[in-house]
């Protein structure tokens, strides 16, 4: 009779109670699938994969659009220009140091960061099953 009522069950069972969650910071950071957490998210450096090669899940429904850039543009932006402010205060190298400095930086950070934002807001996403007008599974 147990095992009757467990095969009920388990037909009951969505498909995301078959993958147990996955903190989102750990997936957005390693850009990995948002389901599973093992699967590759990125196919190029901001192009998403149609899906991941683990579980399955389908990155059709995913769109971060502008946000990341939104968020690096002023974490960037407050760290290189605080950066040469502070730097310009105490210490008031030549402007060719600071542009030595900082310009690379400018370039740096952004590219560094974009990536994992993107993956990040991938991730929440799906845990929070957001989509833009459609109905994802």
């Amino acid at each position: 009779m147990r095992l009757i009522g467990a095969m009920m069950m388990s037909d009951s069972v969505t498909e995301r109670e078959f993958h147990p969650p996955v903190p989102v910071l750990y997936t957005g950071m390693r850009c990995r699938c948002p389901r599973c957490g093992q699967g590759q998210l990125f196919k190029g450096f901001l192009e998403l994969e149609e899906s991941c090669d683990v579980c399955g899940l389908d990155y059709s429904c995913a769109d971060a659009g502008d946000g990341p850039a939104v968020f690096v543009i002023l974490i960037a932006g407050f760290l290189v220009c605080g950066g040469a402010l502070i730097t310009e205060i105490l210490y008031s190298p030549p402007y060719w140091l600071q542009a030595l400095i900082w310009l690379p930086l400018t370039v740096i950070v952004p590219l560094a960061l974009l990536r994992p934002f993107k993956a990040i807001l991938v991730a929440l996403q799906y845990k929070n099953k957001a989509a833009e007008g459609k109905i994802c599974k």
